[in-house]
């Protein structure tokens, strides 16, 4: 006899920043016969790879279209402020926090795959030339990152994108006032398979007992519950606890329980730090 074809791979697309390893991990612990390929993708490009069947399914940035994708959000991540260790900023404590007061005087340099903005008003004044003249944004995250080492001005980014563009000569606080950036799994909505919800099940931390995908226990036995690859336990465990279970896996934008799964690494809580005399000497300046 033939030996079966192998699985296809399933393809899991993760933007800059994002950290799907703990989930890879998972996933072949369950499904060691289904390879499970990470693929890095940019923000703006991971609607384009799903649809096109590129991948199955990706952690990207939300929100999505409700009509095409469905989505889990996952978490938020927290906004900071990078500048030149040459910056008054720079004088902060670690703990202590930036608002968008403190840098509404300064450029503040945006890239063009920026991920913060698209709803939201920029603080700070918008870089110039000498003549005066708006500045276009700069191409790259990374572009921002070197801009502003030079100490002429600021960016503003979520917390994975400035570790992921860390250097020697920029530091960073967060800002207490800015814009998060969610982070979720997305998927075709017609796309959504055994695997997928194998997935679904992962990433919000069901153990193996009570997956829906293929790698939980058999549906609709004698002592399954609705089908659903739940046990009795489970069932019972969430009633007695008075916790509704959520209706189904497929929810879309929105649908998910925030904060389901895992923490963003890196993420800080919101609030404002105790300002440094530092602070308070930019403040009194005057520019």
């Amino acid at each position: 006899m033939s030996e079966p074809e192998p699985a296809a791979p399933f393809r899991l697309a993760y933007v800059p920043g994002a950290t799907p390893g703990k989930w890879a991990g998972v996933w072949r612990e369950r499904l060691p016969d289904v390879e499970l390929e990470l693929v890095q993708v940019e923000a703006s490009a991971v609607p384009s790879a799903l649809e096109s069947g590129e991948v199955d399914a990706a952690v990207g940035r939300l929100p999505v279209d409700k009509e095409v994708f469905s989505a889990i959000p996952l978490y938020e991540e927290a906004p900071v402020v990078c500048f030149s260790r040459d910056h008054l900023l720079a004088a902060l404590a670690d703990d202590e926090t930036v608002s968008s007061a403190d840098i509404a005087e300064d450029p503040v340099w945006v890239p063009a795959d920026d991920v913060l903005f698209a709803t939201h008003p920029v603080p700070g004044v918008v870089p110039t030339d000498p003549d005066g003249n708006p500045l276009e944004r700069v191409p790259t995250t990374a572009d921002a990152v070197s801009t502003v080492a030079a100490n002429v001005g600021v960016a503003v980014l979520p917390m994975s994108l400035a570790r992921l563009h860390r250097r020697k000569d920029v530091t960073c606080r967060v800002l207490s006032d800015g814009p998060t950036a969610p982070v979720g799994l997305v998927w075709p909505v017609e796309r959504t398979t055994d695997l997928v919800e194998e997935l679904i099940g992962i990433v919000r931390g069901r153990t193996v007992n009570s997956s829906r995908g293929r790698g939980g226990p058999a549906r609709a036995t004698a002592g399954g519950v609705g089908g659903r690859g739940e046990d009795t336990k489970t069932r019972a465990g969430a009633k007695k606890s008075g916790t509704a279970k959520s209706g189904g896996t497929t929810g879309r934008s929105g649908g998910g329980r925030r904060g389901t799964g895992t923490t963003a690494r890196g993420a800080v809580p919101r609030g404002k730090g105790t300002r440094s005399a530092a602070k308070g000497k930019k403040k009194g300046k005057g520019r």
